[in-house]
């Protein structure tokens, strides 16, 4: 089956517990910083016996899930927003780690009230619907399924945005932030499927083989589908969260699918093949007019150095490169 997005366990587990009468807190990073180690939109759900997620780990994620265990035992309900600093030199708010970074944690006691929208946000993620989540100090938990707020895709939408103050409010938007489409369903294409389902990507894959056996036995990606590489175009939207990975049957259907690609703004476009393979298939752009900072956009050969030779070892020296690209874009926003 197709991974689901990272916080649906954490939702589960607030589900079932509230369906069936046991207390949970949520703890959500709403803000974080420089090295912190849990990051913002990282999430817990905390019964008396089980957890669900992570807010980043060590001593300071236990901290926390003892606080939120007795809070709960004593029944109080209110929420609890501070801040934790990662220096062991900070003169208040110390989270008892040494990564140099910060985080704001808040801790929110789900109610028996809160239980439609829980499991609005649970149903959300499971069938990968849009949709918006919102706590905040003046209307408390809130979800809309069906839409997603702020900017379309293609432009610069913040995927977490938190509004600090008495008033305070975190937002988020539901699901995958992150998609990676596939053109190609070959022996790689399965095996990249498989890593890439562990970490957070909706997943799409393309191939023009109706009768091709590796794209038939790929169920970790989201969707599959047979296509005419003439109209791989109109099937990948560009935007700042859009990654795509040509790897088609060879040269030429390479060729033809970044002639229509090449001019999008994808956060990463890059096609698999040996270096005198994607040197050809930049002289080929080249003579179709394609302009050099078009070419210079494309990457390959790719993946990271790491002398993989299997299909299992290509995807992942193509996995990494994939996170690198992701957390850079990340970085830049810091």
């Amino acid at each position: 089956m197709p991974a689901s997005p990272r916080d649906l366990p954490v939702w589960a587990l607030a589900a079932a517990s509230l369906r069936a009468g046991t207390p949970v807190a949520l703890l959500c990073v709403v803000r974080s910083a420089g090295s912190s180690p849990g990051r913002q939109g990282f999430k817990m759900a905390v019964t008396a016996d089980a957890t669900a997620g992570s807010i980043g780990g060590g001593i300071m994620e236990h901290k926390w899930v003892e606080l939120a265990r007795q809070r709960l035992q004593a029944g109080d309900a209110a929420p609890l927003l501070r801040p934790q600093v990662h220096r062991r030199e900070a003169p208040a708010d110390r989270s008892g780690m040494m990564c140099s970074g910060e985080q704001e944690v808040l801790l929110w006691p789900l109610s028996a009230g809160s239980l439609a929208q829980v499991t609005g946000i649970e149903s959300a993620l499971r069938t990968n619907a849009q949709g918006t989540l919102l706590l905040s100090a003046v209307h408390g938990l809130r979800v809309e399924t069906g839409k997603t707020e702020g900017p379309a895709e293609g432009r610069a939408a913040a995927f977490y945005d938190f509004q600090p103050g008495t008033a305070w409010q975190y937002r988020e938007q539901l699901g995958f932030r992150d998609r990676v489409t596939i053109v190609g369903g070959g022996h790689v294409s399965l095996a990249l499927s498989r890593i890439l389902a562990t970490l957070d990507f909706e997943l799409t894959v393309f191939d023009d083989r109706a009768d091709l056996p590796t794209l038939a036995a790929n169920e970790h990606a989201h969707h599959c589908h047979v296509i005419g590489y003439d109209d791989v175009a109109a099937n990948i939207p560009g935007g700042p969260h859009r990654y795509v990975v040509v790897m088609t049957v060879g040269y030429r259907t390479d060729a033809a699918v970044l002639r229509q690609l090449l001019d999008r703004p994808y956060r990463y476009l890059g096609v698999m093949g040996s270096a005198a393979k994607v040197a050809e298939l930049r002289r080929g752009l080249r003579e179709d007019g394609f302009s050099p900072e078009e070419i210079g956009r494309l990457r390959g050969p790719i993946g990271l150095p790491i002398h993989s030779q299997t299909p299992e070892e290509i995807a992942i020296s193509i996995a990494a490169e994939l996170i690198r690209v992701r957390r850079e874009a990340a970085l830049e926003k810091e």
